[in-house]
């Protein structure tokens, strides 16, 4: 069996041992045992492909495997890894680790609640192993129908709505990449549906991919948050439990800038050239649009939902200025925003849980009850303002310096107007720590409030600590990042 293969034969595994499982502790167990299985795996492809790299290894993807499943229409289960899908992995495999133990007294219905988390686990990473087009649409799939009950039934506030929104907007992205697919593989001529080998074959019509690339670009866009497709964010992170915020807006929405970057980038190179003005406008609006709406919520998830909006903006604007340090940089960001936001809505989850609040003008003074929680949100905060030393800076930093190195006035500009965002978000991050954590505590609850119990220590400092080490030795990843955007740029010069 192929290595990579492991990544779905785990949550399959660990579904029919949730299925089997009887009792509170025997279900922990089964998720603990399968989501550290899946950290080990992540962590020992890492070190191969280190290996592999080292010893001289070239190919485009390694570890590769083909399995025809449908001839007729050239459908394989394809699968192998470039440094970017060996780094969503890991960061795939963190987070489901850490939603474990953030998961870890929920209640009611705590299996079929895992059963869900663990589907939507298995989606995310077959989409990210995958080589075949049809493959990475049936595991995008996956990933995107258990959102709908994990939101709709053990989310909180006006989750039927917001379960409704993120679905059928979602949805509609999918049938617009479904017709790109479709348009790429017809336009293709039709033999395969590898896209390494369609972007080797290079034959796709410049007129077709005016239509396809944009339809592509936008399915993948609107799980990216893309303006004026992002409503379903605020939405469905402010009604869903934490665990799947965290996986949610930490790996799923990557999963939209990893999209856009392999599949649409990649295999209408031509069309993204001509019509990549376009979506930097959206995605520069983006940038700002999300700072600015954070600085005006007061409820601590909204506040997150939106600085994700302009996060991930940043994404699919560095990876729309065609260069090799901007697409470097938006990898790293979607790791670096990836740990942070998972970090964040970890703790707005564990505070929520001890005041029953998120509205902000209602938490004061938390930092004299409870220290541990108060001193991790205040370092989440100032990574997602981009602190040197943390994961946000070199992301950040890596973006806007690869973003001005095109010599045009069009491309600077949008560039400063996106580095605009630092200092709002600067703004609002810095007010929200110094409203929450400092002053008298008004909370009506305050006599029963505790410091965060050892499972969510665990999460915590597992994020902590890649989050610092990220940001204090980038250079191994980001080394491993440059040299897999290269084939892929190398594409987009004219």
């Amino acid at each position: 069996m192929n290595f990579l293969s492991i990544f779905v034969l785990i949550p399959l595994l660990m579904l029919a041992g949730l299925w089997a499982a009887r009792g509170i502790k025997a279900i922990r167990g089964v998720m603990v045992t399968g989501a550290s299985a899946l950290l080990i795996a992540s962590v020992v492809l890492t070190f191969m492909y280190l290996g592999e790299r080292s010893a001289g290894n070239t190919a485009e993807m390694l570890f590769r495997a083909d399995t025809l499943w449908y001839a007729p229409l050239h459908i394989s289960y394809s699968v192998g890894v470039d440094g970017i899908s060996v780094v969503m992995l890991l960061l795939s495999a963190i987070i489901v680790f850490t939603g474990t133990f953030a998961s870890w007294r929920l209640q009611p219905l705590t299996k079929e609640y895992f059963l869900w988390f663990t589907l939507l686990s298995m989606g995310v990473f077959g989409f990210f192993i995958s080589v075949d087009l049809f493959t990475m649409f049936m595991f995008y799939e996956i990933a995107l129908i258990p959102m709908y009950l994990l939101i709709g039934v053990w989310g909180s506030g006006r989750k039927e709505y917001a379960a409704m929104k993120l679905t059928l907007m979602l949805m509609g992205g999918s049938a617009f990449l479904l017709i790109g697919i479709l348009g790429i593989y017809f336009g293709a001529g039709a033999t395969t549906m590898n896209l390494l080998e369609i972007a080797q074959l290079h034959n796709i019509p410049f007129a077709q991919q005016c239509i396809w690339f944009p339809l592509t670009f936008l399915g993948f866009g609107v799980l990216g948050a893309l303006f004026p497709f992002h409503t379903w964010s605020p939405d469905g992170h402010a009604s869903a439990p934490t665990a799947v915020s965290m996986l949610h807006a930490g790996v799923l929405m990557k999963l939209g800038g990893y999209g856009c970057f392999r599949i649409a980038m990649y295999l209408m190179p031509e069309a993204a050239n001509e019509l990549s003005w376009i979506f930097l406008i959206l995605t520069g609006i983006s940038v700002v649009y999300g700072a600015f709406s954070a600085c005006v919520q007061t409820d601590l998830k909204y506040i997150n939902a939106y600085s994700s909006v302009s996060h991930c903006g940043l994404v699919l604007f560095a990876i729309l200025m065609l260069n090799q340090t901007a697409a470097t940089g938006a990898i790293l960001q979607m790791l670096s925003h990836g740990l942070m936001t998972a970090l964040f809505f970890a703790l707005i989850g564990m505070i929520y849980g001890r005041t029953h609040t998120r509205d902000v003008r209602e938490l004061a003074g938390l930092m004299k009850i409870m220290p541990f929680l108060s001193v991790c949100y205040v370092i989440a905060g100032l990574a997602n303002l981009g602190l040197p030393g943390l994961s946000g800076f070199i992301a950040e930093m890596t973006i806007f310096v690869g973003s001005f190195q095109d010599n045009d006035v069009f491309h600077r500009t949008l560039t400063i107007i996106a580095c605009s965002s630092i200092v709002i978000t600067a703004v609002y991050i810095l007010r929200l720590v110094g409203k929450i954590l400092y002053g008298t505590c008004t909370n009506k609850h305050h006599l029963e409030l505790t410091d965060a119990t050892w499972d969510e220590r665990v999460a915590v400092i597992c994020l902590i600590v890649c989050v610092a080490g990220l940001g204090m030795a980038p250079f191994w990843v980001s080394h491993m990042i440059g040299e897999s955007v290269l084939p892929v740029v190398s594409q987009l010069i004219p």
